[in-house]
């Protein structure tokens, strides 16, 4: 998952992730080989011991997080953003006193990059830093950015300054096709702010942006709050699974896999009953983003929200989620089948497949037909056994290695966190990876992919290294064995190193498209596609170890996972093909024809398939609708390229070099400096059409698929 900045406009596009013509053209010509560092050591080892702090720098100086020299203390974050704003403000200067042309490019590109690498920075610190002062100091630096962004985004000297280059055909023509990209990205960001309107619409364009923010993050905080009950009304041998306080049960969650059939049906439809503060929240924030996409000029929010996508318009989301919704009904009614033959056989009184039903009864249907106990898997999969597997794929496929460099004393948050070099074979070192992958107490308990800084072409020639983090919620190593991963673990690793190699593998000239700011859509392409690597035998046969025995995964055992995970699977696609059609139709076409709730049970029924239930309100912990507003679809779209990319050209090798220096040149190191179906065309000699992404998906269902090199022995 990638970390979503919230800066709009000359902020960054995502807080996630560089490139343009990876270690090739005349960009790499001006950029010197990194030199090797003799401190590096192997990855897989320095994970399978315990950190070692920075006990060799005890009287050393502290050089601040990610070796920012002004944080080495909270108070640095002011420093820090008022360095970063008074650069800004000669930067606007020269913006707009500079004549029309390439340069203006760099300059606004020069703006984004001094606010981002302060906001991306304090964006992850105010979420994942231990101490309060911290966190405090981040948000507050956060917001202070947060406020000159709002600035800058309805300065209308400098929104002419970028006008006068694209209303310039000439100079427009003289543009390379990323700087011409990267200008129009600007200018849409402007536009987004209305500045290109009259002042009284532009004033409310501005009060919609702030308005649409503050619900937002209201919305947010509601898709969390628990409900309550009084004790009375549940039954008394079900209370014991909940939270009790006085008179009352707290119900903070939808208890899916609880094996009590009631406890599960409780949880469902106590939580998700509808709170009449948050379905107002919804509707305002639905009417508020329309009410802006129309006054910027689009006929909704979808409309504008997909400008630049793979997807490019909602007409095509909804024909793609239309045809994989006729494509999946037949395996979905065949799942609901399976689901309600195991839930007679383990309940025979109420056999009807309920929405609370599906998550618990598949996992069981799981178990019972495949061996797939983690406890089974984990010991082979030690984390230093994953960093090391992961570095083989890389070396092979790209020519990369990790290195664990020990960092200096105030560099990292926690004393677990490490720090790893991706070096290149020939191109020397490419950036930074730090890896918070342990849990502490009030780390968020999410797997994602923090960009703290971009990577961009300097004005000396030199480049400037991406630095990113992976976040992950890993248990730690006891006195008797390493850090051990579940096959989930294992695959949610591979998913965030996907991330980070979009982030190291760029060489864009320009950060404000560096890496995984790029259209959602086209973002977790490389995520996903490194999963299919995690699951294939050929890969994991490389790694897979018992960490006491140093016997390899057995064939069969991959086999059995992989086959395991297409259990029911048909369903579970039908279920996010039903988010995301409600995700479309909130964001389509307003006023909405009905209250949201009554949506929900329509689209529930049409593309879902079991009944909506009373009383219940979903949406209303649908958290997705604030940082994917029309575009949840993603997931899907970017599985289908990643899919297609798979098949095509590791399915046969996945160690092809020439495949992955294709995957690099083509996908990864043009970040959103390029358009994205021209990146998957590129990579795929075609030009895909809906029906080619929906059968991609299908075919992942089939159950020979994945078991092409791997049957069960």
């Amino acid at each position: 998952m990638l970390c979503v900045g919230r800066l709009g406009g000359l902020g960054a596009r995502a807080a996630a992730l560089p490139p343009r013509r990876a270690g090739r053209g005349s960009l790499e010509a001006g950029i010197r080989a990194r030199r090797v560092s003799t401190s590096w050591s192997p990855v897989g080892a320095a994970f399978n011991v315990k950190p070692q702090g920075s006990r060799l720098d005890l009287f050393g100086e502290r050089r601040g997080l990610f070796g920012v020299p002004e944080l080495s203390a909270p108070e640095g974050f002011h420093i820090a953003q008022e360095k970063a704003l008074r650069k800004t403000e000669l930067l606007v200067d020269r913006a707009c006193s500079a004549p029309p042309g390439p340069q203006t490019v760099l300059i606004f590109d020069e703006l984004s990059d001094s606010l981002c690498r302060v906001a991306d920075l304090a964006d992850f610190v105010k979420i994942a830093h231990p101490e309060p002062a911290f966190r405090e100091a981040a948000e507050e630096a956060c917001r202070s950015i947060g406020t000159m962004v709002e600035k800058l985004n309805t300065n209308v000297d400098l929104y002419q300054s970028l006008q006068k280059l694209l209303a310039d055909k000439k100079l427009v023509d003289s543009l390379d096709p990323e700087t011409r990209r990267v200008a129009e990205l600007f200018m849409f960001d402007f536009e987004i702010s209305g500045i290109h309107l009259d002042k009284e619409k532009r004033k409310r364009a501005v009060d919609l942006n702030v308005k649409i923010l503050d619900l937002s993050s209201t919305f947010l905080m509601g898709t969390n709050f628990p409900n309550k009950i009084e004790k009375h009304l549940l039954p008394e041998h079900i209370r014991r699974n909940f939270t009790s306080a006085g008179d009352h049960i707290i119900i903070d969650g939808l208890h899916a896999e609880s094996p009590d059939d009631l406890v599960r049906e409780a949880a469902y439809k106590i939580f998700l009953y509808p709170n009449a503060g948050q379905l107002k929240c919804l509707e305002e924030l639905l009417s508020s983003r329309d009410l802006l996409a129309k006054l910027v000029g689009y006929s909704t929010f979808s409309h504008r929200a997909l400008q630049g996508t793979i997807a490019k318009n909602p007409e095509t989301v909804m024909q793609f989620l239309e045809k994989l919704s006729d494509k999946l009904s037949e395996r979905t009614l065949k799942d609901f089948e399976m689901i309600r033959g195991m839930k007679m056989k383990l309940n025979p009184q109420n056999s009807e497949v309920m929405p609370w039903d599906p998550p618990y009864y598949s996992g069981v249907i799981r178990a019972e037909r495949y061996n797939i106990e983690p406890s089974l898997y984990c010991p082979f999969f030690s984390l230093g056994a994953c960093m090391e597997g992961l570095n083989i794929l890389l070396n092979r496929l790209l020519g990369i290695s990790l290195y664990a460099e020990q960092p200096a004393k105030g560099e990292v948050w926690s004393e677990d966190v490490r720090k790893l070099a991706v070096v290149h074979e020939s191109e020397g070192l490419l950036g930074y990876i730090y890896c918070d992958f342990f849990q502490r107490a009030d780390k968020p308990h999410q797997d994602c992919h923090f960009t703290i800084r971009g990577g961009r072409l300097k004005e000396d020639g030199d480049y400037q290294l991406p630095v990113v983090v992976l976040m992950l919620n890993l248990p730690r190593s006891s006195r008797s064995s390493p850090t051990l991963l579940t096959p989930g673990m294992m695959e949610n690793l591979f998913h965030e190193m996907g991330h980070a190699m979009h982030s190291m593998l760029g060489r864009t000239r320009y950060q404000h498209v560096t890496g995984t700011r790029c259209p959602t859509d086209f973002a977790e392409v490389p995520s996903i596609l490194m999963e299919y690597f995690a699951n294939d035998y050929r890969v994991v046969n490389q790694f897979a170890r018992h960490y006491q025995t140093g016997q390899p995964l057995p064939k069969n055992m991959v086999s059995r996972l992989c086959e395991s995970k297409k259990v029911c699977a048909a369903a579970d696609m039908q279920l996010q093909v039903f988010y995301a059609t409600l995700d479309q139709i909130y964001h389509g076409k307003h006023p909405l024809r009905n209250s949201t709730t009554d949506i929900l049970k329509e689209t529930q029924e049409k593309f879902y398939g079991l009944p909506y239930v009373p009383n219940t309100a979903w949406q209303l912990r649908f958290s997705h609708l604030v940082g994917y507003g029309a575009k949840y679809y993603s997931y899907l779209m970017s599985r289908a390229v990643a899919s297609m990319v798979w098949k095509e050209c590791f399915l046969q090798d996945p160690f092809n070099r020439a495949a992955g220096e294709r995957y690099r040149r083509e996908m990864l190191a043009h970040g959103g400096g390029r358009e994205p179906m021209l990146m998957v065309e590129g990579m795929l000699q075609k030009c895909p059409s809906v029906d080619d992404f929906v059968s991609a998906l299908v075919s992942d269902l089939d159950l020979d698929f994945e078991t092409f090199l791997m049957d069960s022995e």
